[in-house]
């Protein structure tokens, strides 16, 4: 995959504050008010800064924690997961891999009935939806 390198300034001009917050500063939305929190909305949700493909609706779920959840990304490749000691507390940060934007955060054994037993943590500030067209 081809890295997308952007200035700050770049980025600051592409995107709106609130999301390079998140995007760029590794911020977090506030829960419950992401547009995707509890959208079923059938298709694929692509980064908002770079349109990278990251995950499917058909891996999202409601774990009721206030952000849209996943199981899974749609490729092992579309992320990069690093090491996050930030809040005083050890988590997995999940990045776009194209454009090492922040996403959210990964959780694992959290006993919810998922194929993988994570939860892909994302704010929806990250995220486009493409919606699946019919026909």
């Amino acid at each position: 995959m081809e890295k997308l390198e952007r200035t700050e300034a770049e980025w600051r001009e592409q995107l709106s504050p609130a999301e390079y917050a998140v995007l760029r500063k590794a911020g977090t939305e506030r829960a419950f008010t992401g547009e995707y929190t509890d959208t079923e909305t059938v298709g694929v949700y692509h980064c908002r800064a770079c349109g990278q493909e990251l995950f499917r609706s058909d891996a999202k779920f409601h774990s009721g924690c206030g952000w849209p959840s996943f199981y899974q990304p749609t490729s092992d490749d579309a992320v990069t997961l690093i090491e996050d000691r930030s809040a005083g507390m050890i988590r997995v940060e999940a990045r776009c891999a194209r454009c090492d934007s922040h996403l959210g955060h990964v959780f694992t054994g959290e006993g919810f009935s998922t194929p993988t037993d994570e939860r892909w943590c994302i704010n929806s500030v990250s995220l486009t939806l493409e919606p699946k067209v019919e026909g």
